[in-house]
C-alpha cells in the first residue's frame, strides 16, 4: 500500500514550482500539477503534471523539468507498506 503525507506548505511550494517552470519555458501556455495525499492503492495516480506549448517537444521538456523539481522541492512524503509487513518512508530525509 501507499500513503502520502504533505507539509502544510506543500500547496504553496507546488504553486511556486509551477510558476518557476512557466517562467523558465516562456512558450508555455499553461502549467499544472497535482499531488495526491492520503492512502492510495498500488497503481493509483499519485502525481499528475501537464504543460501546454505550441510545440510538443517544448511541452515534454517542461513537463520533465516540472516533475523533477516537484519531487526535489515539494514537501510530500511517501510511506510504502510491503506484503512482508515491512515498510519504508521515501522523501523524508
Amino acid at each position: 500500500g501507499l500513503s502520502y503525507s504533505a507539509h502544510p506548505s506543500a500547496e504553496a511550494e507546488l504553486r511556486r514550482v509551477a510558476a518557476d517552470i512557466a517562467a523558465k519555458y516562456p512558450d508555455a501556455i499553461g502549467v499544472a500539477a497535482v499531488h495526491r495525499v492520503g492512502d492510495l492503492a498500488v497503481g493509483d495516480l499519485a502525481v499528475v503534471v501537464g504543460v501546454s506549448c505550441a510545440h510538443r517537444a517544448e511541452a515534454f521538456h517542461a513537463c520533465h523539468a516540472l516533475i523533477d523539481e516537484l519531487k526535489a522541492s515539494v514537501p510530500v512524503w511517501k510511506h510504502q507498506r510491503f506484503t512482508d509487513g515491512s515498510d519504508e518512508w521515501v522523501g523524508s530525509a
